[in-house]
């Protein structure tokens, strides 16, 4: 794996054949799941029999800047002429076909989820996004998606023929069963993600501002996940939980090290996601990894992510119903254990990283004839 982005830089591999270039926008080292899956992908193509090199894009995406666009177009006419073009989606969906027209190498997408499907995006910014990348996508010789749903989606609303469209599911390392907490009631609960529109936390904190309202609380909530994506929503969701009196029940922890993480996931008893909508879900993935029941919303791929029976799944956007799904569950220690057996059943059954790196480079082979 190595980063460029100027004709210098790749100047001292005229020499070398290069395979494929993975063009990401920002920083790479974020703690998103997004990210994850590119910072893991890149890591392994080269096992997979990929020489790839990491393009780092304008961060400006998905709302790029004009000079974000040049600098772009800069960046790709720099590129080996012979490699393709692995983009991910949070770039080049919001990419203007002018732009895209004059990459005269071959393009895979890699789409984690629809830029227009974000939560929080203004209508009207939402319509220009589903246009541009309707646009982009058939300009795009292949398409990876990282699940069925969304593979799904890409096919019935942006009109992507599926025999271009392949999936490549995330991977997720083992681990070991979560220990979880000494408390009553199954009571630690851990939500995991950015701090961003699409994940929901306003409807878990109002789930657990009824909960709290009906019951003891003995429940506590750690939030795991970055804070700097969308500071009005973090700074929202602060007022929210002062203001239902749960600040000492709801942490904000920010984001952490895979090795504290680790030991959020290993503490906890209960995992809970209020996503609007996830492409895939790697954070469900994980939790079933370490048998953790799981409450969950059926918001995109994520009704598919996790088995039913190691789940209780509620629809997006419905405190109440969310309110009575944590209720039910720490309520009743017997479904906690069933729903914990069977996460650690299909746990031991999720793609790796190895396969999912296989897949891709397989899909690039096929991208250069």
């Amino acid at each position: 794996m190595r980063g460029r982005g100027s004709k210098a830089q790749w100047a001292e591999m005229s020499a070398e054949i290069m395979t494929a270039v993975f063009a990401i926008p920002g920083d790479i080292t974020l703690p998103t799941g997004g990210y994850a899956y590119d910072r893991e992908v890149l890591a392994r193509l080269p096992a997979a029999g990929v020489d790839v090199a990491h393009l780092v894009l304008p961060g400006g995406y998905p709302e790029p800047s004009p000079e974000d666009l040049a600098r772009t177009a800069e960046q790709i006419a720099a590129t080996p002429p012979g490699a393709v073009l692995l983009i991910d989606g949070l770039a080049y969906g919001a990419m203007p076909a002018e732009l895209i027209a004059r990459f005269d190498r071959p393009i895979i997408a890699l789409v984690h989820h629809p830029l227009c499907l974000e939560a929080g995006v203004a209508p009207a910014r939402a319509e220009e996004l589903r246009a541009l990348e309707t646009r982009a996508l058939s300009m795009a010789r292949r398409v990876i998606v990282t699940s069925p749903m969304t593979a799904r989606t890409l096919a019935v609303d942006f009109g992507v023929p599926t025999g271009r469209i392949t999936v490549a599911e995330p991977g997720t390392d083992a681990a070991p069963r979560a220990k979880g907490s000494a408390r009553s009631g199954g009571g630690a609960l851990l939500a995991v993600g950015s701090i961003v529109p699409r994940k929901g936390y306003d409807v878990l904190v109002r789930a657990l501002e009824i909960d709290a309202g009906e019951h003891d609380p003995g429940w506590h909530l750690t939030i795991v996940g970055a804070v700097d994506r969308s500071p009005p929503t973090v700074e929202a969701l602060r007022a929210q939980i002062a203001r239902a009196g749960l600040d000492a029940r709801i942490e904000i922890a920010g984001p952490k090290s895979r090795a504290e993480l680790d030991a959020f996931y290993d503490c906890a008893d209960i995992f809970v996601l209020a996503s609007h909508y996830e492409g895939y879900g790697m954070v469900l993935a994980e939790a079933l990894a370490r048998g953790l029941p799981i409450v969950t919303t059926t918001g995109g791929a994520a009704a598919e992510t996790v088995p039913d029976a190691a789940a209780l799944k509620v629809p997006p956007g419905e405190p109440h119903i969310l309110q009575q799904a944590l209720r039910r569950i720490m309520d009743d220690a017997a479904l906690r254990g069933r729903l914990a057996d069977a996460a650690w059943s299909a746990g031991q059954n999720l793609p790796r990283w190895s396969h999912t790196a296989a897949t891709i480079s397989k899909v690039i082979e096929e991208a250069r004839v």
